[in-house]
């Protein structure tokens, strides 16, 4: 009976308005009945207007927080979400290379939904050269897929040509979120490259709201909530995008300014799953 419970990691930052990160994180992992741990990295302090501090944790704190996990749990698949600098990239390479926690789903935090870069150029090298190879799956938005291809997306084409230039770096699945930052769109398409060379194209209606924090979060939680469970890559890339479209479709009134997406209207999915 030891450890049969799917556990899943979050390598992630706290957020203390619970938005986003890895409160977000939390959320998902719970809502798809998985039990989620965490390896604290980081701490904003932030509401719905902005950040507005954030610190860092020691690097050999992180590192511990790695060993004891390691040394009781079976982690059966594990999420990045924001990390900062390049020292703190290296150290969750260094811990992911060392100890089994399953299959890496990397949320390549570069930048912010409305293409603001995050990263400095040291850290940016390292997410690109160090732990995207490592990544069973990536989900940058087309943001950051420009970014790491040098590419312009301004296409579905182009999109799915940014696919295989990021697969070509290592990753085995990758998918990129579609823009959602068009006045007069009507729908968002992410599209899915997998290992072996097939792809789809998943679809839903754009929703003009206001709350959307912790949307990448959800979709690579999910993500690797369903690997955790068993799951094959493509299964669950399916389920984390309809989970995470509900999620951002059920608006709740959290916050005056940018909220938090609805994890419980994400939570009824699996009532339709289980019909």
């Amino acid at each position: 009976m030891v450890n049969e419970f799917p556990q899943v990691l979050t390598i992630a930052g706290s957020d203390s308005d619970g938005s986003a990160g890895m409160q977000a994180d939390l959320h998902t992992f719970f809502i798809r009945k998985t039990y989620g741990m965490s390896v604290l990295v980081a701490a904003v302090a932030g509401n719905s207007y902005g950040i507005h501090a954030a610190e860092t944790l020691p690097l050999d704190f992180i590192d511990k927080q790695f060993e004891v996990l390691a040394d009781d749990f079976k982690v059966r698949a594990s999420k990045t979400g924001m990390l900062s600098d390049a020292s703190l990239i290296e150290a969750v390479v260094k811990a992911y290379k060392k100890f089994d926690f399953g299959p890496l789903v990397v949320d390549p935090v570069i930048t912010t939904k409305h293409g603001a870069q995050l990263l400095e150029a040291a850290a940016f090298e390292a997410l690109k050269e160090k732990l995207l190879p490592l990544a069973t799956v990536a989900t940058p938005n087309f943001f950051e897929a420009q970014l790491i291809t040098g590419r312009t997306i301004d296409n579905e084409q182009q999109q799915a040509a940014a696919a295989k230039d990021i697969q070509s770096l290592g990753v085995q699945n990758v998918i990129i979120k579609g823009w959602h930052n068009q006045d007069n769109q009507n729908e968002v398409a992410d599209y899915v490259l997998l290992a072996d060379g097939s792809d789809f194209w998943l679809r839903h209606p754009y929703f003009v709201t206001t709350h959307i924090n912790g949307t990448g979060d959800t979709l690579s939680a999910a993500i690797a909530a369903e690997i955790a469970k068993g799951k094959d890559i493509a299964t669950a890339i399916r389920i984390a995008h309809d989970v995470t479209a509900t999620a951002i479709e059920h608006e709740i009134a959290v916050g005056h300014k940018f909220g938090p997406i609805n994890h419980w209207a994400a939570q009824d999915y699996n009532k339709k799953e289980d019909k």
